[in-house]
């Protein structure tokens, strides 16, 4: 490899793709694209994007007339119109030109086209010069109303290529000019010419001689399911628009000490900002100064606020439930969480799985094979001895019926409904390719500080002396730890508040190096730490606290010693606790048929002891975080398919080695960055959901894929046999598009265990 490969690999472009009508246009414009030098271009049919690898100072205008080259229109986004929602409906219905003009052409064709339909079906309305009229009422509708799929049909002959437009367009005016010929130089023009419709799977005998019913029926119903196709391709990017629609659009800022309004687009990191109860955070930033409570729920989906004060971290697009906070900025633009949760999105959504790539194979193909194949019917039945108009209606409705939008529709609408409820979820998935990871993984490991865990010291148990007081013990240590900086410290003062209230002052506090701290609360000298700071001053343990401290240590707990006024009052005992969801997340885990195993740096016992309470049976501890890549590969020697759930810095090499990664989003960049799918809440039960929905999301693909390919080979062999009228072969195909995007549209309804859990816990309550 040459040094300067990677740099050009460097650059990125992402071009809105006008014009495509159905997977095969989407494939030739990906050839076309990677035909040029050091391009790799991925198109995406359902986002109407193309996702370009150029070489750094590659010239977009390169890209975009190379599109135009071969019949669609190429733009590069605009900003402000990707990160606005299309309109308050959330289908864009309101702004999207094109989708306004298949609405009119779609009410267009219904009206005039329910006519000519019922005047063929039904005998009794065929009056003296019916024919007549139908033709007044189709022309317009196979020639206006069918003009999109003629104009592209034309372009792509002009290129040499053949899509979906090409099949409709053929379809429909050879029915048109069969039609017309019939009227002006048969005998289907004659005054009181009458001919029957006939809904059976049985040869045609030719009796038909015009087809302005299903020129004009096969257009309307085409126009129908593209209409319906586009507009739910909006709704299935909802999600994204919602997304991106969270931020804040304006923001208080401080310049000095005065509040000025100002725009979130001219805030700059070390602005600090003003936010009110109920207003929006405008960006990532800490807490300067004030306490409230962030509800996070939109962005994260977790329903509890979650409490705040100077110090803390916060994320843009939250929004302030509680008190006035003054904020700092951290991270702007596309720096912010929101930014980088939109951009992992909308990557996820514009990328292909393997299963796409094999459809869009197959759908590059499949027209020129339609082709040939009603071309073959024709000549069959022609050779066969059978009529004209028996071998026509063959060829037409082999034409209508093969059309492969429901095959290049069947992946990308499914992923993207799936990442963009992901997103909503909190669950981001870095690309299609995961959700094929997903399916294959058979254990999981777990890092245990920050994931499985907290990570953060708490106070777990107050023990006094025999007979002593143990609010009193943990007032005063409590009082005396607040003074302190020390982790352990904090997590004993925070306790003690949330127990007792409102701490008392401290005098003549000293800081014991090693050992502890002393001073004097409520006139008492207190002295908190080792229990051997405890014994220079003559203050010992009794033998029933001496044991418990030794229990408490055994299970890798953190013992601190209280005593004042020359006595030994008691015992606290901090630890980092096991996250509140963590065994019902387990318990999942091994629901999906996963093998949880529990990976830390910590002493055995600490590990044995945090895994007894989530339930873990396998337990890996006192591993170097550079050894854990190496535990990940031994799993991966030994046969296993392995999922790694981490947080910290130390887990990016253990999360990038393994089949599948999933990075905590309260955790360390480079963690999320080495990761394939990101949870931004803490919470482990995001992990099960990321594996389930992605689950999901690859068995509706599957679904999809299964529906168009089974409905493509059964149809064309029935129409090729003259069983199936051109008309109905038309709303069979306009159908089986919507039905592979209402399908996909389903994957909205996905919810979290911790939703379905709820919604168990109201029907029990109820019953």
């Amino acid at each position: 490899m040459s040094t300067s490969a990677p740099a050009n690999a460097d650059s990125g472009v992402e071009l809105e793709i006008g014009g495509m009508t159905c997977a095969s246009c989407a494939m030739r414009i990906e050839k076309k694209l990677n035909k040029l030098d050091g391009v790799t271009a991925t198109v995406n049919y359902a986002t109407e994007k193309a996702k370009v690898t150029v070489p750094d100072g590659y010239d977009p205008a390169v890209l975009i007339a190379e599109v135009e080259k071969t019949g669609y229109t190429a733009v590069l986004p605009s900003p402000k119109r990707t990160a606005r929602g299309d309109d308050a409906s959330g289908d864009g219905s309101a702004t999207d030109p094109e989708l306004q003009s298949l609405r009119t052409r779609l009410i267009g064709s219904i009206v005039l086209t329910v006519p000519v339909i019922l005047m063929s079906m039904i005998p009794v309305l065929q009056f003296t010069y019916w024919q007549w009229a139908s033709l007044a009422l189709a022309a317009p509708v196979i020639v206006w109303g069918a003009w999109p799929f003629h104009r592209a049909a034309w372009a792509n002959l002009k290129h040499g290529a053949a899509t979906m437009d090409t099949l409709i367009s053929l379809g429909t005016s050879a029915a048109f000019l069969w039609s017309l010929y019939a009227l002006f130089f048969g005998t289907a023009g004659v005054p009181g010419m009458t001919h029957p419709f006939e809904f059976t799977l049985a040869p045609s005998d030719g009796a038909s001689n015009i087809y302005l019913e299903v020129g004009a029926g096969v257009t309307m119903f085409i126009l129908a399911g593209r209409y319906f196709e586009k507009r739910s391709k909006k709704q299935a990017g909802a999600a994204l628009r919602a997304l991106l629609e969270l931020g804040a659009k304006d923001v208080a800022v401080l310049r000095g000490g005065v509040e000025t309004k100002i725009a979130v687009e001219d805030l700059r990191v070390g602005d600090e900002f003003v936010v009110r109860p109920g207003e929006k955070i405008a960006t990532d930033g800490v807490v300067v100064s004030g306490t409230s409570a962030v509800d996070a729920s939109m962005l994260t989906g977790e329903a509890v606020p979650v409490e705040v004060a100077a110090g803390d971290a916060v994320t843009g697009a939250t929004t302030n439930a509680g008190g006035r906070l003054v904020i700092r900025a951290t991270r702007i633009g596309s720096d912010t969480q929101l930014a980088q949760m939109a951009k992992l999105v909308e990557d996820a959504q514009t990328g292909k799985a393997e299963v796409q790539r094999l459809a869009d194979r197959i759908s590059g193909v499949f027209v020129p094979i339609v082709i040939v194949i009603a071309v073959m019917a024709l000549g069959g039945w022609l050779g066969a001895g059978f009529p004209v108009s028996a071998a026509f209606t063959a060829a037409v409705a082999v034409l209508v019926i093969a059309c492969p939008c429901a095959l290049g529709l069947a992946t990308p609408t499914a992923l993207l409904v799936g990442t963009g409820r992901g997103a909503q979820m909190g669950v981001l998935i870095k690309g299609p390719e995961v959700l094929e990871s997903t399916r294959k993984v058979d254990t999981v490991v777990l890092d245990k500080t920050g994931t499985v865990t907290t990570g953060r010291m708490t106070l777990v148990d107050v023990i006094p002396e025999a007979e002593g007081d143990r609010a009193e013990l943990l007032r005063l240590a409590g009082a005396l730890e607040d003074a302190s900086e020390h982790p352990i410290a904090q997590a004993i003062a925070k306790g003690a508040t949330q127990e007792t209230g409102a701490l008392p002052t401290v005098d003549g506090f000293a800081n014991i190096e090693g050992k502890g701290v002393q001073g004097v609360v409520d006139g008492h000298a207190v002295l908190v730490g080792r229990a051997s700071l405890l014994a220079e001053w003559s203050l010992q343990l009794s033998r029933e606290l001496s044991a418990l401290k030794a229990t408490a240590e055994g299970e890798g707990k953190t013992v601190v010693a209280v005593g004042w006024d020359g006595r030994a009052r008691g015992i606290l005992v901090v630890a980092d606790t096991v996250k509140p969801t963590s065994a019902e997340a387990i318990a999942h885990f091994k629901t999906l048929g996963l093998t949880p195993i529990l990976l830390t740096g910590d002493n055995e016992a600490v590990a044995r002891r945090i895994a007894a309470e989530v339930g873990i049976d396998e337990v890996i501890a006192e591993v170097l975080p550079t050894d854990k890549v190496d535990v990940v590969k031994r799993l991966q020697r030994d046969g296993k398919v392995v999922a790694m759930v981490g947080d910290g810095v130390n887990d990016a090499p253990a999360l990038a080695q393994a089949d599948l990664g999933l990075a905590m989003g309260t955790g360390a960049d480079v963690a999320i960055e080495a990761s394939d799918i990101t949870l931004v809440r803490g919470d482990l039960r995001s992990a099960v959901d990321a594996i389930r929905l992605s689950r999901t999301t690859l068995g509706t693909i599957k679904t999809n894929l299964f529906w168009a390919f089974a409905y493509n080979v059964a149809a064309i062999p029935i129409a090729a046999l003259g069983l199936l009228n051109p008309m109905l072969a038309g709303a069979a195909m306009a159908v089986s598009s919507v039905f592979v995007v209402g399908n996909s549209l389903r994957l909205r309804g996905f919810r979290s265990v911790a939703k379905e859990r709820g919604a168990r816990t109201s029907r029990t309550a109820l019953s």
